[in-house]
């Protein structure tokens, strides 16, 4: 047997014993110092590297002593190997270690580690964002804490960022951190930078039981010191971000997972003990990061370049949500009321309750706010909340449907990640952040129970409160669906929904008691406060065409968008186009499961929402037949009015799910029946053979309508003049910037300027519900203006009309109801059309201020 020389707890390595990659230790029994250097397509910034930490190394032999220098190339693709080749030619203590291929970071580390020799150990990083210089405070750390891990940290409060990384890259670095010390080394600020110094036989300890590749073998190694009581200490070192990183932002993902690998194994049940609670744990967490590494794929266009990037579908949503995070945090730091603002629609204001601002969300993110700015929240909303409200279905269905967490998980994506939601994910977060909507379900079947009625009574009043200030249109659309769901239960089952009646009841008052006086101020608010409207015109053609359904999105797979803009209201208004496919499946899970009694009443209600989504006049396809709709019957009815009718067949997106997540916990029960029975020959063939088809068919139906990363765009840059603060001589109080043309829904760029600016002025219209004429019925945007309306009929058609005295006059008329301190014209496309426009409104020509077109208004405008 070889000799071995044995390293700490217990792990040994073989002398003259090959390690991975084909390195081989060393044999210097009297290394001090070995640097390990991991590379991967590095050959532009490796030679300086070397030749920088080989002059620090050479000018100071005393303190150094004898030391060897390792790169480890992991598998580059140009010239780094040859670069390191050749290094080591000229200078005997530089080694080279070929892993064989691109395995990742951690494999590279792992290697180089393994075959070092020094008594200390020290990992850096190619481009040596981390001076070598400072392996002398690295040093003095070890030393005084006599052995362990001494680490460089960019998060110590005396550490220098000389040169900071993109601001997206800086915060996913302070999210990642935050998520590691929650998962696995909780008192470390900072995993993730790549200068560390070790005791060297600890170090190779570490590294040889170290399992992961990737990103996340930092945060492996840091564990195992903890773990065998070894010291490790964040020593604060200067940093400057080097172009050409090798991070990207999908590797923030993989280092989750493989986080979620090390807590996995860390919670390994002991040998003999039950395995199926740390099964279902694993998958629990497992679903949950696979559904949080989607929901960041389908918005990683918009995390790439925050500061410019706008949802290409969104019209002008994005401008009006982020607006809305903006003015909820201001009106929370200064103790404003939350339910109403001036900002928008000067002077007449809008009324916040009326309007779906989500202060459930928007008032607790309000430090993220104003922090990071609204496009951080308005991204983190729709990521996060997609991902919750994903998970919210699957623990749903784990818990109440079906016993297998992977069929719950698949129909848990159907319901989260199906086309309609899909389609709100670009504009309407109300309608996507859905996580309360499960939640609320459950405890109403909790109180079918009748185990503990006062409790779960209270709690779903508490529940439903949150959701109102989450979403109360989603909330309608949610008792429906569960209205429908269990009138058709009760008509299959009236012995069961008998016994749930009582308690059911009981528990509902309970609710209404709790609930009632938590939202009765803001409802009273939003319903006869200013500017409060008792409905909303959608106009005609609101409902589903039969055709939709058997369509598929624009932003599903196999969708298009010339298919989907023509049976549609707009791309944020798909509210069907589940396809074909999967309607087929659906109906042949509810003859295959029709005994169930769940399936009966799911079918019901997918069919029930589906009809009614085709509003109160069904156009027969093809054909000029219109019969009356099942809508015509809520159509005028209080709350009903001021649904969207097609969104209605959102309530069929849980619904297929959960007949989905049936079907496939039912073929999973097959495959274990024949396990179980031990069945062979030609009867286990042919039952494998109709699971594997059943199977193909439920995956063929799902993959035509998985959702496809959203669209963006470059938004358009805040003119300097408002950005700067420029605008603030022009602006007197209780005056507004009017901004040309005047926002509305169709044009809200002016929302941005606010959101980006701090909300220092007011603007006249906006994108907001509010009332119209004596019967204040809701409408979108502000009542026209004759001067309005003439600016935005210039600013999409590019003719100038004749102005005559009576235009000067209305137009004046207009700026002094708007108390107009200055109008801005920002470029964009017709704006010479609109310059000569305002130039005869107004008088006189414009002056070039800040990238911007202004004309200064006399101060007694402002005062009429």
């Amino acid at each position: 047997m070889a000799d071995r020389a044995k390293l700490s707890d217990g792990v040994e390595l073989s002398d003259g014993v090959e390690l991975p990659g084909g390195a081989k230790p060393s044999g210097g029994a009297g290394v001090d110092l070995s640097v390990v250097i991991p590379a991967y397509n590095e050959e532009g910034r490796l030679r300086p590297t070397l030749d920088a930490i080989r002059a620090h190394l050479r000018a100071d032999p005393d303190r150094w002593g004898t030391w060897e220098l390792i790169v480890v190339d992991d598998g580059s693709t140009d010239g780094t190997a040859a670069v390191a080749a050749e290094a080591a030619a000229g200078e005997p203590r530089v080694r080279v270690v070929t892993g064989g291929g691109n395995f990742g970071k951690g494999h590279a580390l792992r290697q180089g580690v393994l075959a070092s020799t020094g008594r200390r150990v020290l990992l850096t990083d190619a481009d040596l964002a981390t001076p070598i210089d400072e392996l002398d405070r690295l040093d003095k750390q070890l030393t005084a804490d006599g052995g362990g891990a001494a680490i460089g940290s960019r998060a110590h409060p005396d550490a220098r960022i000389e040169v900071r990384q993109l601001a997206l890259r800086e915060w996913l670095g302070r999210i990642g951190n935050r998520l590691i010390r929650l998962v696995a080394v909780d008192g470390i600020a900072d995993t993730q930078c790549g200068f560390k110094l070790f005791d060297g036989e600890r170090a190779r300890a570490a590294f040889a039981g170290s399992r992961l590749d990737g990103w996340g073998i930092d945060v492996e190694i840091l564990r195992f010191f903890r773990r065998s009581g070894w010291p490790v200490t964040e020593v604060p070192v200067r940093w400057a971000h080097q172009p050409g990183s090798k991070v990207r932002p999908l590797d923030y993902g993989r280092v989750l997972l493989e986080l979620v690998r090390l807590r996995a194994a860390r919670r390994a049940p002991a040998p003999g003990a039950d395995v199926l609670p740390y099964r279902r744990r694993r998958t629990d967490l497992l679903v949950g990061v696979l559904f949080v590494l989607a929901s960041f794929f389908l918005y990683k266009g918009l995390w790439a370049d925050l500061d410019r990037g706008y949802l290409a579908d969104a019209g002008s949503d994005q401008n009006q949500w982020e607006w809305f995070f903006r003015v909820t945090a201001d009106n929370v730091v200064h103790l404003r009321n939350p339910l109403f603002t001036t900002l928008q629609n000067f002077p007449d204001g809008v009324n916040l309750m009326a309007n779906t601002v989500m202060l459930g969300l928007s008032v607790p993110l309000t430090p993220v706010t104003l922090a990071f700015g609204p496009t951080v929240t308005w991204a983190l909303v729709l990521t996060l909340g997609l991902a919750a409200t994903a998970l919210a279905w699957y623990w749903l269905f784990a818990c109440r449907l079906v016993r297998g967490r992977w069929a719950a998980a698949l129909g848990a994506a159907l319901a989260a990640f199906a086309p309609p939601m899909i389609s709100h994910a670009n504009a309407h977060p109300n309608f996507l952040v859905l996580f309360m909507i499960p939640v609320i379900i459950d405890r109403a079947l909790r109180l079918c129970e009748g185990r503990h009625v006062v409790r779960d009574g209270v709690l779903l009043g508490l529940f439903a409160a949150y959701q109102i200030f989450l979403g109360e249109e989603a909330l309608l659309l949610a008792v429906m669906g569960t209205l429908l769901f269990a009138l058709s239960y009760a008509a299959v089952d009236r012995e069961r929904a008998r016994a749930a009646a009582r308690p059911l009841l009981r528990g509902l008052g309970w609710a209404l008691t709790v609930c009632l006086p938590l939202v009765a101020v803001p409802l009273y608010w939003q319903f006869f406060g200013p500017q409060s409207y008792h409905s909303v015109l959608h106009g005609d053609g609101a409902g589903n065409s039969p055709l939709a359904f058997l369509q598929y999105a624009g932003r599903s797979l196999f969708g298009d968008d010339a298919t989907a803009d023509r049976l549609a209201m707009n791309r944020t208004e798909q509210n069907a186009f589940y396809g074909w496919p999967l309607i087929a499946l659906a109906f042949g899970i509810g003859v295959w499961l029709w005994r169930a009694v769940v399936v009966r009443a799911l079918a019901f209600t997918a069919l029930a929402a589906a009809l009614l989504s085709l509003g109160p006049k069904i156009r027969i396809p093809f054909t000029d037949v219109v019969l009356t709709g099942p809508w015509r019957i809520l159509a005028h009815q209080p709350l009903f009015e001021s649904v969207i009718e097609s969104r209605v067949a959102m309530i069929c997106a849980p619904a297929l799910g959960a007949l989905v997540a049936l079907a496939a916990d039912r073929l999973a029960k097959l495959r274990a029946e024949e396990r179980e029975l031990r069945l062979g020959g030609a009867v286990l063939e042919e039952r494998r053979r109709l699971r594997l088809v059943a199977c193909a068919v439920v995956a063929g139906a799902l993959l035509p309508i998985v959702p496809t990363p959203l669209p963006v765009r470059e938004r358009p840059e805040v003119p300097a003049f408002i950005a700067d603060g420029m605008y603030r001589r022009y602006v007197g109080e209780g005056e507004t910037v009017v901004p040309v043309p005047v926002p509305d829904p169709g044009n809200a760029e002016a929302l941005h300027w606010q959101s980006a600016s701090g909300l220092g002025f007011s603007v006249p219209g906006g994108y907001f519900n509010g009332p119209w004429g004596e019967d204040r019925r809701g409408i979108y945007g502000a009542p026209a203006r004759y001067t309005s309306n003439l600016l935005r009929d210039v600013r999409y058609s590019g003719q100038v009309p004749a102005i005559d005295a009576k235009w000067r006059a209305q137009a004046r008329f207009d700026l002094e109801f708007w108390k107009a301190g200055v109008v801005v014209l920002a470029p964009q496309p017709n704006d010479a059309a609109l310059y000569e426009t305002l130039e005869k409104l107004l008088g006189g020509p414009g002056k070039r201020v800040g990238g911007a077109w202004i004309w200064d208004l006399p101060p007694y405008w402002s005062r009429g």
